[in-house]
């Protein structure tokens, strides 16, 4: 089962990451935004819990003159937590910037 539960967890990370980027994102709708994600997440079967972080410092980075940018991995932190038969994995997603990369990792809580 704990195969599964790991199974789950990538794919809501992984449907989090892919659905999200590129919505339109400012600091008018930047909280609606992270609770819409964690809504949209714990809709979704064996999701536990759900927390999204739009990094403020990179979203600064990026606005545009109109008070607005598109989401972009950089800005995206997230961690959830499935359960699948009584095994419980949380994963998080966050951008590393040694590897240009959004990283998704997992730890096993109880099983």
């Amino acid at each position: 089962m704990i195969c599964r539960a790991c199974f789950e967890l990538g794919i809501k990370l992984g449907a989090l990451f892919h659905q999200f980027i590129g919505i339109p994102v400012g600091f008018e709708n930047v909280d609606i935004v992270e609770r819409a994600i964690e809504s949209c997440v714990k809709l979704q079967p064996f999701v536990i819990d759900a927390k999204v972080e739009i990094v403020r410092d990179v979203l600064k980075r990026n606005i545009s003159k109109f008070g607005y940018t598109t989401l972009s991995p950089e800005m995206l932190k997230a961690e959830v937590v499935v359960e699948v038969e009584n095994v419980r994995v949380r994963g998080t997603l966050k951008w590393v910037e040694d590897m240009k990369y959004p990283y998704m990792n997992f730890e096993v809580i109880s099983f």
